[in-house]
């Protein structure tokens, strides 16, 4: 088996639009989590979302490409494109090429645009549409631009598994190129779940905080959705010490597993096998393990899961591990999730320092572990382990080790 270490990074989320400004906001605790600015949803019982301000996609893209791009392809394309400059990677012959993998996750695809479509159709009495619609919804549009744009002929896909997608995105690119199918991957997710229809299905759902999202404190009331999107690129250790690459970390282990349970009340027997699945793959002991970055959604039926899955895993050790979501401040980025929440875990390990769960108030003694409570934590860890567990009881958690 190879060695597979991260490269590069790249990240647009409420927190910035970019992975600078993101791990400054981040380490400071400052939640981006505000009133809607974009979408106007004065009717729904609800009004925070964790919003991507300042984003102008005329800046990044042609003129004649946007009638093709959805917001959440601007999203993950661009992100895309800072991970790749940030590894320094280039592709100078076919067989690099086609040794190269794209693996992207997104719950919903292109989900703006179809409610504008459907709005258009049902509403306007429109009848006639351009034939761009297709091209901007569908999921794969950014694994596909990531390929064109870097004349990439490898394995290029999209999963969708719900809030657990981009994690499973990672984690097969890490398989990949740990076997040898490949010799570098560009993996991870975008979603733009803040279109008035989407969130109004959310409202449904009866899930969503009507002020802020605060993970396993005891007055949690639930979530608050975000957009964004997140990428990173992966290499065997060989080739990125060959070309003198900066290293942020290395990928260890990754496990999924079925909660074979119920579509939307999750399991923690389903969680936990996931996460130990990530410890045994990485063939980690368990108290090699400082840092979780939790799944933490802030809803009353997640965290206690979360925390006896965590406590199912690693028994006694569960106590000595360091927890927090960075939902609390980026909002819950569905299909995007993993993916920027993988780029949170890289940066703690390599700055050595643990990203907050920001507007925490009080413990809940149903979620009695080590919370890493409104201020980051200076500690370097050993290793980390990063969870998405989706609707339809799907369960991803990748296992990241600190480079020295």
């Amino acid at each position: 088996m190879r060695r597979v270490v991260v490269t590069g990074i790249g990240i647009i989320s409420a927190l910035g639009l970019n992975a600078g400004e993101f791990r400054k906001e981040l380490f400071a605790g400052k939640s981006g989590l505000k009133d809607a600015a974009n979408v106007d949803i004065s009717d729904l019982k609800y009004s925070k979302v964790g919003e991507v301000i300042g984003f102008d996609e005329k800046e990044h893209f042609e003129k004649k490409m946007l009638p093709f791009l959805d917001r959440f392809s601007h999203f993950g394309i661009v992100s895309a494109r800072e991970a790749i400059k940030d590894s320094g990677m280039t592709w100078e012959t076919d067989t690099e090429r086609e040794r190269t993998a794209i693996i992207t996750g997104t719950g919903a695809g292109g989900q703006g645009n179809l409610d504008d479509f459907y709005i258009d159709l049902f509403c306007n009495k429109k009848t006639r549409f351009p034939p761009t619609v297709v091209p901007r919804a569908m999921s794969n549009a950014v694994a596909s631009h990531i390929s064109m744009e870097n004349g990439i002929y490898g394995p290029t896909y999209t999963i969708t598994t719900a809030c657990s997608s981009s994690n499973h995105a990672i984690g097969q690119a890490f398989h990949s190129v740990r076997i040898g199918t490949v010799d570098c991957a560009i993996a991870g997710g975008s979603e733009t779940p803040l279109s008035y229809g989407n969130l109004k299905t959310w409202e449904c759902m009866r899930v969503v905080s009507q002020d802020t999202c605060r993970p396993f404190s005891k007055d949690r009331s639930g979530m608050i959705l975000g957009e964004g999107g997140a990428t990173i690129v992966m290499e065997t250790l060989e080739s990125a010490e060959k070309r003198g690459a900066e290293i942020y970390c290395e990928i260890v282990g990754f496990g999924m597993s079925a909660d074979a349970h119920h579509l939307t009340n999750p399991s923690s027997d389903g969680a936990s096998r996931a996460i130990s699945g990530a410890i045994n793959d990485a063939k980690l002991n368990p108290e090699q393990v400082g840092y979780i970055n939790a799944h933490g959604t802030g809803t009353q039926a997640n965290d206690p899961m979360e925390t006896e899955a965590i406590k199912k895993s690693f028994g006694e050790h569960a106590e000595n591990i360091a927890i927090s979501s960075t939902k609390s401040m980026h909002g819950h980025t569905l299909g995007a999730a993993g993916a920027i929440e993988a780029v949170a875990t890289i940066l703690a390990l390599k700055h050595g320092t643990l990203p907050p769960t920001a507007n925490f108030t009080e413990p809940d003694p149903k979620c009695d572990l080590d919370v890493i409570q409104n201020e980051a934590r200076e500690k370097q860890v050993e290793a980390a382990v990063s969870n998405s567990f989706a609707f339809g009881g799907l369960n991803a958690s990748v296992a990241f080790k600190n480079w020295r």
